[in-house]
């Protein structure tokens, strides 16, 4: 499987302006944000979609729910944000690494479209 462009900004090969890293992730902000803040937190292992994660990965999906309270916690996210996860074409992934978008600093409504 070829490099996605998370693997290629993982390895310094394209520029990112990464807001977090740490060894097992990183996080860095979404060049088409869909709200004042938008962030990509992504693990450092390559891993294409939610249904390839093996339960030894299971381990490192959680580290990326702790970089998330951490990256809130640094921002002064206080009034809440959003998490998602798309999982395949049909739910809008456009990059096959597992992702999750950090979303706020704006109103969300329910159900998302």
């Amino acid at each position: 499987m070829s490099k996605t462009i998370f693997q290629h900004i993982i390895d310094r090969e394209i520029p990112a302006k990464i807001v977090y890293e740490d060894d097992q992730c990183i996080a860095f902000e979404d060049i088409h944000p869909a709200a004042p803040t938008h962030l990509i937190v992504i693990p450092k292992k390559a891993i294409p979609t939610v249904n390839d994660v093996e339960p030894a990965d299971e381990p490192a999906i959680g580290h990326l729910l702790g970089a998330i309270r951490t990256i809130a916690k640094q921002l002064g996210l206080d009034g809440g944000y959003r998490v998602v996860i798309n999982c395949g074409p049909d739910a809008g992934q456009e990059v096959m690494h597992v992702h999750l978008h950090l979303l706020a600093g704006r109103k969300f409504t329910w159900p998302p479209g």
